[in-house]
């Protein structure tokens, strides 16, 4: 789009035990991903267009793997294999995972005013097919996944720069928060602990960009939207983990997600600007909500029972982001205010279990290249809700900051912690890693996620999923 890309924030607020906090998770160009590490590979460093669509330029010698027509432009061919185990050492322990994962896409031209890119992922996971730790309905929903990422068509129409098809609209620019990236949909199998480009989901979108000196226009159209991955009842992340009350059980029915009509599309548009030095954006998106809101009734007979069902409400969403380097510091702030989402109340007398509430989501977030390679990430963030109901889970006014900081041992090892916090109780996220990359397009990684809160709150739902991980990658 032109826009600095950004990183994203935390899983939608207002579900049952869910406190709402902006949570970091890492993306974009030479910075970090989900995780806070940085990856080191071709696709971190600035692009021209050509190169980001992967299109090579005149001069441009073929590499490996590369495919081409006679008379054509080669046809660039990336992806990567990677594996991803953990054991979560919390009681129950168990290994929680063991995923392979492959990605392939392919990107070239079809005139010079026809530029295509298509790619595909599949993920296998043995521990859901072999393990009895789990339901049946998790085991089926988590053994293996088929998936189409970015593939679309871009051209230029009346000086429109026009993308259709399965993308990502990045519309937030801070270190690791969804604040302002309202857009794409994740993927929350794994909460926020995945690597920023398994959390991102992309949109089927119809997008639009026009350019006008130091500013530009984007015009933006879901006709299919798709929503958020939260799983099945039983895994490990699953939005609601706290018990019913004394005297309940509960149950969960399955999502009833919006019907594809033209009613239920989603629409926005976004407004950036530079000026003196300032990159202001403003955007409006109108859309079902791509989180869903867990609707709760209550059956007394023959038992007491909470019976939850996943739904999606329409809403609508106004915010800006604004940024500026300042020598070695680099600062962002980004601000939402949202009108139409739902919030579980903790009373039994409210019909469906919840209550409207607009928000507002703030951060401002500061970036310091230090001495030694070193990079530290300062953020505060705060939700605000209007009317506050007093039944709610969590506070009129939620606060909480992050820290993360990274550095070098050698040209190899990259230790790095991440450590997110509430300031209205206590409950964090603390993740601890060490990176190493031994070759070109290999890396190497081990880390520990650690969880604290009570039940009702977004990292203490997760008290009992305190895990290790290793993961091995290799790019091509």
């Amino acid at each position: 789009s032109g826009a600095p890309q950004k990183r994203e924030s935390l899983p939608p607020q207002g579900r049952p035990a869910a406190a709402p906090l902006a949570l970091p998770v890492a993306e974009g160009a030479g910075t970090a991903d989900a995780t806070g590490s940085k990856q080191d590979n071709a696709e971190d460093l600035p692009l021209s267009k050509d190169e980001l669509f992967g299109v090579a330029k005149p001069g441009d010698v073929a590499k490996p793997g590369d495919v081409a027509k006679k008379g054509s432009p080669p046809v660039a061919i990336r992806g990567f294999i990677e594996n991803e185990t953990a054991y979560t050492y919390a009681d129950p322990t168990h290994w929680s995972r063991a995923v392979v994962r492959a990605q392939v896409g392919a990107s070239g031209q079809l005139s010079d005013n026809l530029k295509w890119k298509a790619t595909v992922r599949g993920d296998v996971d043995p521990v859901y097919i072999w393990s009895n730790f789990y339901n049946d309905a998790v085991k089926k929903d988590e053994r293996s996944a088929f998936l189409i990422e970015e593939t679309y068509l871009d051209t230029t129409v009346a000086g429109w720069d026009l993308r259709i098809g399965r993308q990502q609209i990045v519309w937030g620019e801070v270190v690791g928060i969804f604040v302002a990236d309202v857009v794409s949909a994740q993927n929350q199998l794994e909460f926020i602990l995945p690597e920023f480009e398994y959390i991102r989901t992309p949109q089927w979108a119809a997008r639009g960009e026009y350019y006008f000196g130091d500013s530009h226009v984007e015009l933006v159209w879901i006709p299919y939207p798709t929503y958020n991955n939260i799983g099945k009842p039983g895994a490990d992340f699953y939005p609601v983990q706290s018990s019913p009350p004394p005297g309940f059980s509960q149950t969960f029915l399955g999502e009833v997600q919006p019907a594809h009509t033209l009613a239920n599309t989603n629409y926005g548009v976004r407004l950036t600007t530079l000026k003196s030095g300032w990159d202001v954006s403003g955007f409006y998106y109108g859309s079902e909500d791509i989180a869903p809101t867990f609707v709760r009734n209550v059956v007394l007979t023959p038992t007491p029972t909470l019976v939850y069902q996943p739904e999606h409400e329409r809403i609508w969403q106004v915010g800006g982001t604004v940024g500026k380097a300042f020598q070695s510091v680099v600062f962002h702030a980004e601000a939402v205010y949202t009108s139409g989402r739902e919030y579980n109340v903790t009373r039994l007398s409210q019909p469906n279990g919840v209550v409207p509430q607009d928000t507002l989501e703030y951060i401002f977030s500061f970036d310091f290249n230090l001495p030694r390679d070193a990079f530290l990430n300062l953020q505060l963030f705060q939700n605000v809700f209007f009317n506050h109901d007093p039944d709610l889970v969590f506070n009129q006014f939620e606060t909480g900051g992050s820290v993360l900081l990274r550095g070098k041992l050698g040209p190899k090892l990259e230790p790095e912690i991440l450590w997110i916090q509430s300031f209205n109780r206590l409950e964090s996220l603390i993740r601890p890693r060490l990176t190493w990359h031994p070759a070109t397009n290999w890396r190497t990684a081990v880390g520990v996620d650690i969880f604290n809160g009570p039940v009702t709150s977004v990292f203490g739902r997760f008290n009992d999923r305190d895990r290790v991980y290793v993961e091995a990658r290799y790019d091509f």
